[in-house]
């Protein structure tokens, strides 16, 4: 059985958990490679990324290249003498690192390849109001998330789920798994899975101001996956129009209510205890929500200092 020299790569929160169960189960991490830092905020303070905030506590060496082609840190690379690299939630590798290591490059990705490669598969299953998902391992090529594939695990995605609550549950699948792989390679015992190329593969498209805009001319079904897949990040949103006031919101939580009505699509009606928009085959209510300058809160915290208009529409 080879022992393990790994070297981890990552940024987000998501990677994190992956590599501290990699360090609970006692292998040996060499290097952590993330993002470099950057600016933030309105003071612009300089910000760490999470995994780099994670290795600073584990006192793991840390580099963070800003061209991964860089000769510099390619010899840094070479030194450290891995023989495995893990890959969760970070950039595409150029082929001269992900073929460095005797042992390969795998990457974790939060979903069950060939569906969803891509930025942001959590966000899509659900958007797409998928009733499972899961997590790939597989070995890294020169496309994005299409190399040959070592382990999967599926779960069910429950009818009200978030992105946010998926992603947690993922990480816990997604540790198990990764695990299970860096066994299966020190005991020399993978055998991979080639992904089939069909025209049915669904994307997970890079999430941008205007694929998370709420189009309220779609089914209550299409629009409250929209907002739960995208909740509590970066979190639908949709221009109110209230009388004289045109205010851009985020909604976070949503209800669906299946009801004959004669309103017009997109008209608010409020109450002292809901808000709720006209959609083509009943209601959507909304269940918590942001309007500017304000804090996140739900429907009833708003309606104590916010009132709609008679005529308030959103668009």
């Amino acid at each position: 059985m080879e022992k393990l020299r790994i070297v981890f790569m990552g940024t987000p929160d998501f990677a994190v958990g992956i590599l501290d169960s990699i360090i609970k189960n006692n292998y040996e991490i060499v290097a952590v490679i993330t993002a470099p830092d950057k600016p933030a905020g309105r003071g612009q303070k300089i910000m760490y990324s999470a995994v780099k905030e994670y290795a600073l506590s584990k006192n793991l060496k840390i580099l963070q290249p800003t061209n991964l082609k860089d000769e510099n840190f390619l010899n840094d690379l070479r030194n450290l003498n891995a023989n495995l690299q893990v890959v969760v939630a970070f950039r595409m590798l150029p082929e001269v690192v992900w073929r460095m290591p005797k042992l390969g490059t795998f990457n974790l990705h939060a979903s069950l390849l060939p569906n969803y490669r891509g930025a942001a598969p959590i966000n899509w299953a659900i958007i797409n109001g998928e009733s499972e998902t899961g997590v790939t391992t597989f070995f890294i090529d020169d496309k994005i998330d299409t190399g040959a594939m070592i382990l999967s695990k599926k779960t069910t995605i429950e009818p009200n789920e978030n992105a946010g609550q998926l992603h947690d549950r993922l990480m816990k699948i997604g540790s198990e798994t990764v695990i299970d792989t860096l066994r299966l390679i020190e005991e020399n015992k993978v055998i991979t899975t080639t992904q089939i190329e069909t025209e049915e593969i669904k994307t997970a498209y890079k999430l941008n101001k205007d694929n998370c805009r709420i189009d309220w001319n779609k089914s209550s079904n299409e629009i409250h996956n929209l907002i739960r897949g995208l909740s509590p990040y970066p979190c639908a949103w949709t221009t109110l129009f209230d009388e004289e006031k045109e205010l851009s919101i985020k909604i976070y939580e949503s209800k669906i209510i299946e009801e004959h009505h004669n309103f017009d699509i997109g008209q608010v009606i409020s109450t002292k205890k809901e808000i709720k928009v006209a959609v083509k085959n009943g209601f959507i209510e909304l269940l918590s929500l942001q309007i500017p300058g304000k804090k996140k809160m739900t429907s009833k915290e708003l309606l104590n200092g916010f009132s709609f208009g008679d005529k308030s529409f959103v668009k």
